[in-house]
């Protein structure tokens, strides 16, 4: 079987045309508010599911809303969750 060619492979050169890099300002920690309103809707969304386990036919307004009270506990859980994609 013949041996194929062995290629050879021109040296690594950088680009000359690109800009030196902008540093970008690190941002500090979030805001304490930020992190009661994320662990508030979390809570929140957990109490409602709970409420609604407990005593939703008693209370009107979940015995109105039947199972739309589960879609509302997980929704608020949720956004609580998707707020911890920002915090820092």
């Amino acid at each position: 079987m013949p041996k194929s060619k062995v290629r050879k492979k021109a040296a690594y050169t950088p680009p000359t045309d690109k800009k030196t890099p902008v540093k970008v300002r690190a941002q500090g920690p979030s805001h304490p508010v930020y992190l009661i309103v994320m662990f508030g809707l979390m809570l929140l969304g957990l109490a409602w599911i709970v409420v609604n386990y407990l005593a939703g036919d008693k209370i009107d307004l979940m015995a109105e809303l039947g199972n739309w009270n589960f879609a509302i506990g997980f929704a608020l859980m949720i956004s609580g969750l998707l707020m911890t994609m920002r915090w820092r």
